[in-house]
């Protein structure tokens, strides 16, 4: 024991303990709207022990990534995508669908459910990060075939998770963060112009091809009334959303005594709506406490990678953070009725065993930035 103690005070002292209480709070903060979100529900008890066991699982995983040193894992990048490459294989084979999403990207045993583009996520983002920094290194960055190269990277994977698990909302995260990493990077502004052309050229093609005409109608909902007047077909979910948002005004009806949560008249109101329920039960209040939870989270990871000690962290840390920021943008989008209903859960808040362990492990990466800080002379930034 006195052997071991020395290494726990260690492991206090040098990982990121202030972005480790901001999750654990934003987890727990969760775990309780999950309880009040599911009482109306069959054996509520099974989804705040799942939630509980995922949790718990990443808040081991945040400890054992934190103390390995980030360059293991961009070194042993090719292990990241044979594991990734198995997982699709799965989800091709055995992929089924979430409990309130359309999307075939969940493996289920013994009826606990993985998704597994959460953990992919990870990888991607590490890998990336490593392909970045030997271009910017070893090559010209900016140059065609190296922005080539990195366009096949992205467009490879963003495929990947279209034809495994139909899910665009994953897939739209992974083109943020890899837009930003980008950026970070040091990509020139043309490259980012030529590209977003380019999409848009393929915009017509996509619509006209291969999008059905109800996901064109969840596309344009919230930005055309024309598609659902009566809020009774597309925009559905998001109008019970946004009845129980409003309904709860400032403070809230308390939790538990949520008209449209506790009659479940919101959709998803435990994985992608939970925001409503907060809306209803807490009120405005509890609605800015939660974006200001993550906006802590989302400037720690940003300040962790700032003070990094060269390339690899930074755009580590600025991956997690991206993703951080798109998820929370979309799926408050989506409960306020601004963007798109695509099925994105809202970090470490929404149901989901493999979302909050994914988060945690997110979250070791970056505390493993400070854990292991390189010498001022390795900077390149």
């Amino acid at each position: 024991m006195k052997k071991v103690l020395p290494h726990i005070k260690e492991f206090f002292r040098r990982a990121d303990m202030l972005l480790f209480s901001l999750s654990l709070i934003c987890a727990l903060f969760g775990l309780v709207v999950i309880w009040s979100a599911t009482q109306h529900l069959d054996n509520p008890a099974r989804y705040v022990i799942v939630q509980s066991l995922g949790i718990f699982i990443g808040v081991a995983a945040y400890a054992v990534i934190t103390v390995i040193d980030l360059d293991i894992f961009a070194q042993h990048w090719k292990w990241l995508y044979a594991a990734s490459a198995a997982l699709f294989v799965l989800l091709i084979f055995f992929g089924q669908g979430g409990e309130s999403t359309g999307n075939s990207g969940w493996l289920r045993f013994f009826g606990i459910g993985i998704q597994p583009t959460e953990i992919i996520k990870l990888a991607f983002i590490v890998v990336l990060a490593k392909h970045l920094v030997y271009l910017k290194t070893r090559r010209d960055l900016n140059s065609f075939v190296s922005i080539a190269q990195l366009a096949g990277h992205f467009i490879a994977m963003f495929g990947v998770i279209i034809v495994t698990a139909s899910d665009l909302g994953s897939a739209l995260v992974y083109f943020f963060i890899f837009a930003v990493m980008m950026f970070m990077a040091g990509v020139r502004i043309y490259w980012f112009i030529l590209g977003f052309a380019g999409i848009a050229a393929m915009v017509p093609l996509a619509w006209t091809f291969f999008l059905e005409d109800y996901q064109k109608n969840r596309i344009l909902a919230p930005y055309d009334p024309s598609i659902d007047p009566d809020n009774t077909g597309v925009n559905w979910q998001q109008h019970q959303a946004e009845i129980a948002l409003g309904s709860g005004q400032l403070t809230g009806t308390g939790l538990g005594n949520g008209t449209q949560t506790q009659s479940g008249a919101t959709f998803g109101q435990h994985t992608d709506f939970i925001f409503a329920v907060v809306g209803e039960e807490l009120g405005m209040i509890g609605c800015c406490l939660v974006l200001l939870l993550l906006t802590a989270v989302i400037v720690r990871c940003i300040q962790v990678g700032l003070r990094s000690g060269d390339n690899l962290s930074a755009l580590v840390c600025c991956g997690v953070a991206a993703s951080v920021v798109f998820q929370t943008f979309e799926n408050v989008g989506m409960c306020i009725g601004i963007a798109p209903v695509v099925g994105i859960t809202l970090p470490f808040f929404s149901y989901g065993g493999s979302s909050v362990a994914s988060m945690f492990m997110a979250m070791g990466l970056v505390s493993g930035v400070r854990y292991r800080p390189k010498p001022v002379r390795y900077r390149l930034y």
